[in-house]
């Protein structure tokens, strides 16, 4: 059985963070913009209250918002992650440096191992997996895509060595 911890109650999670979150970005908005003048910094606060209390009021909001939420966070440690990868692969420090072939072959290996990470750590990758896999309706596709690539790739080959 999994423990909650104190902030994941429903009053941290329905109403003080989503309050905070809003009031403190409209105070910063109003602040930078100067709505009501220099140095209104108390009309600013309690504005920014208002409309803090008024948002938790409404339920829909709060609930897109939490949703945008966990999306930027989850979206901020993939960018993250992918990120570090390409430093790693693409990054030239002196005494070892990769050459550029072998740079994007790592590259897009780098992210197919992280597109299935994500599928893996969402748990989309049975599901894409079964789609992939149940019918021969999906076979055909896969086929088809298959040969399609290899014509692709072919002729990408053959244009590469005709212009050298």
């Amino acid at each position: 059985m999994a423990t909650t911890i104190f902030l994941q109650n429903d009053i941290f999670t329905k109403f003080l963070f989503p309050f905070l979150l809003v009031f403190f970005i409209v105070f910063a908005i109003l602040e930078r913009t100067k709505l009501f003048g220099e140095g209104k910094k108390q009309l600013n606060a309690l504005t920014a209250f208002v409309i803090g209390l008024i948002f938790v009021t409404a339920i829909y909001p709060v609930l897109v918002v939490n949703n945008l939420i966990l999306f930027m966070t989850v979206a901020l440690v993939a960018i993250f992650v992918i990120l570090l990868i390409w430093g790693f692969i693409f990054g030239d420090e002196k005494g070892f440096a990769l050459n550029k072939t072998l740079k994007w072959i790592l590259g897009i290996l780098a992210g197919l191992a992280f597109l299935i990470a994500i599928f893996w750590a969402t748990g989309w990758y049975t599901s894409v997996i079964s789609f992939f896999s149940d019918s021969s309706f999906n076979q055909t596709i896969i086929t088809d895509v298959t040969f399609v690539l290899v014509i692709a790739i072919a002729l990408a080959l053959v244009i590469r060595k005709e212009k050298k």
